[in-house]
């Protein structure tokens, strides 16, 4: 008599497994079809995709509290932003995906929180900063991020006092845009990376201005956009020595949008935005999680209350 409901529990627990495994499948860029075609080999069973995407749900609940979970005083947050392809109301539209990453006082990274949404850059931006907040983020003294649209206005408004570093990667690329001639790229693109790997502030600036004064008649616009935005690209050097190589891009976290790119691409197009944030927050909790309890990525300095020098 004891022994059926001892068996029925244990298949349900297989069962359960199954259907863990079959999400595990889903979140590691397995396409339905290929996850039907799988369970049919393996078990014998017949699986629609409709009923891959209802395993996948199982995640949720951990999911969510993984994205709820509480923070603390994080030193420097990188920001970043990508698109992926989701169906809504009959038609197929870009979606965003906001990532925020931090070092934290240890100096290990964390996946910090990510959103995902089709609202206006501005809104989204905010909200979702809005919400690191409500969950305890404080203390940040630099962000780091590209010249996303809407990211300015949010940043401002809700980390008024953190100083920020504009992606020099990018900023190489988009100097090329004002360059008039192929042939002055190279030359452009060497004198750019001088005033990036300066020694000081100081030194920075001085590069800076005279690259702005050597451009003004043979290349005004990029003599101009040099002057305007290139400083944008410097305030990584208030920062240690030490620090100033890792946190002058965000190319860290292009690295993790590689490889959500590779989980992403094999389903295309998202059915909604649910199945969107299921699929990369199951991604960036793994990753976050092999970043927290792996290697230390910037030792930080004793007093971990104010790693920014003074400003020259």
């Amino acid at each position: 008599m004891e022994f059926y409901p001892s068996a029925l529990e244990r298949g349900e627990r297989s069962e359960r497994a199954l259907k863990l495994a079959v999400a595990e499948m889903y979140v590691q860029g397995v396409s339905t079809r290929k996850v039907a075609e799988i369970t049919k080999e393996l078990c014998g069973l017949e699986i629609s995709s409709t009923q891959v995407s209802r395993a996948a749900e199982l995640l949720d609940d951990e999911l969510q509290a993984w994205r709820e979970r509480p923070l603390e005083r994080v030193p420097y947050v990188i920001l970043d932003a990508r698109y992926e392809k989701v169906r809504h109301g009959g038609s197929v539209r870009d979606c965003a995906v906001l990532i925020a990453i931090g070092i934290l006082e240890n100096g290990r990274r964390s996946v910090l929180g990510v959103s995902v949404s089709l609202s206006e850059a501005e809104i989204h931006w905010r909200t979702f900063l809005r919400s690191l907040i409500d969950r305890g983020l404080h203390g940040i003294e630099m962000i780091v991020s590209d010249d996303h649209a809407g990211l300015k206005q949010a940043r401002c408004a809700c980390f008024p006092g953190a100083a920020w570093q504009r992606c020099q990667f990018h900023l190489m690329q988009n100097a090329m845009h004002y360059v008039p001639k192929v042939s002055m790229r190279t030359e452009v693109a060497t004198e750019l990376r001088g005033v990036f790997n300066a020694p000081d502030r100081h030194e920075a600036d001085r590069l800076l201005a005279q690259l702005v004064e050597k451009y003004q008649d043979s290349a005004p616009d990029l003599s101009a956009w040099l002057e305007s935005d290139v400083p944008e690209g410097l305030a990584v050097f208030e920062l240690p020595t030490t620090h100033r190589r890792r946190l002058r891009t965000s190319n860290m976290l292009e690295r993790v949008n590689q490889e959500i790119k590779r989980r992403t691409r094999v389903a295309t197009l998202f059915p909604n935005e649910t199945s969107l944030l299921r699929l990369v927050s199951a991604i960036l909790s793994e990753i976050s999680d092999d970043w927290e309890t792996g290697k230390v990525y910037l030792t930080m300095p004793p007093d971990a209350t104010n790693t920014r020098t003074e400003r020259g």
